[in-house]
């Protein structure tokens, strides 16, 4: 998983178009029994083994989320990029500048509480690209608050999984079913384990990046993962999603944001057109290839 930046003797800008028509929605892989993770497929409830997120059954054909599939351009390293490429490289490299500060935020408390697990920041920021297109393209508050609900689809069964209200609607506001909530996009059940304050305001809340950050980056040191080594990267990421699909485009994103990223004014970061939590475009059905 530790790749070289992503290089081609040529440019190759991978656009929406060009990634694996999903629909935008998240799958559960080939396996009818998955992980539980904030925008995963795994429904809670039944205990893991070492602390790891519980487990829950899934049948096949269920999501209970969805993710964007854009995928990030490859950046030559031969010679300059045409303009055009460039300024496209240029866009996508940036990060809200709040949203990037929530990131970097988590991923020195989560150091500081857990050494071994070396998370970096720029998967927190391919994941978030991922569930929510940064909040939207950085549609924050100052606290990092998101200006607006981002909730994943209604978990009624009606080509998602069912997933059985949790909260009372306290944080996902729907009373029968649950969804996938914030820019990090947790089901409520499992930010009820995992929510975390990121931003010391005495409150974990799951629409705030400070905090969804913190949490996911948590979820993503459950047990003694080593991110830092290809298969504890691999297992962090699958546990989110049990997909290999997503696993890839996460993966992506991840070797683009290690080439480099730059914060820009929040509210003017690269919105996703892909289905999904963070767009204009929702999800009606999962159709993720390896359902």
């Amino acid at each position: 998983m530790r790749r070289a930046a992503l290089a081609a003797a040529a440019v190759t800008l991978l656009t929406a178009s060009q990634a694996p028509v999903r629909g935008g929605a998240q799958g559960g892989g080939d396996q009818a029994t998955a992980l539980a993770a904030p925008g995963g497929i795994g429904t809670p409830g039944i205990a893991a083994p070492g602390g790891l997120p519980a487990l829950g059954p899934l049948l096949p054909g269920q999501s209970d989320g969805a993710y964007h599939t854009e995928l990030p351009p490859l950046a030559a390293v031969t010679g300059p990029l045409a303009p055009p490429a460039a300024a496209l490289v240029r866009a996508e490299s940036g990060i809200p500048a709040t949203v990037l500060a929530a990131y970097r935020a988590a991923e020195e408390s989560v150091r500081r509480s857990d050494p071994g697990c070396r998370l970096p920041w720029h998967l927190l920021a391919a994941i978030g690209k991922v569930e929510s297109g940064h909040a939207r393209g950085g549609a924050v508050a100052a606290d990092g608050t998101t200006r607006g609900r981002i909730l994943g689809p209604v978990l009624n069964g009606n080509g998602f999984a069912v997933i059985a209200d949790t909260d009372h609607g306290a944080y996902d506001g729907h009373p029968q079913y649950d969804r996938a909530v914030g820019p990090m996009q947790f089901i409520p059940s499992t930010w009820a384990r995992w929510g975390a304050d990121g931003n010391g305001d005495g409150r974990a809340d799951p629409d705030n990046v400070f905090d969804a950050a913190l949490a996911a980056g948590r979820y993503l040191c459950a047990g003694d993962r080593d991110l830092a080594l290809p298969a504890g990267l691999d297992r962090a990421v699958l546990s989110y999603n049990h997909s290999t699909a997503y696993l890839r485009t996460v993966r992506h994103w991840l070797a683009f944001y290690r080439t480099g990223a730059h914060g820009v004014p929040d509210g003017s970061g690269t919105i996703p057109h892909s289905p999904g939590a963070g767009g204009t475009t929702p999800a009606t059905r999962p159709t993720d290839p390896d359902i």
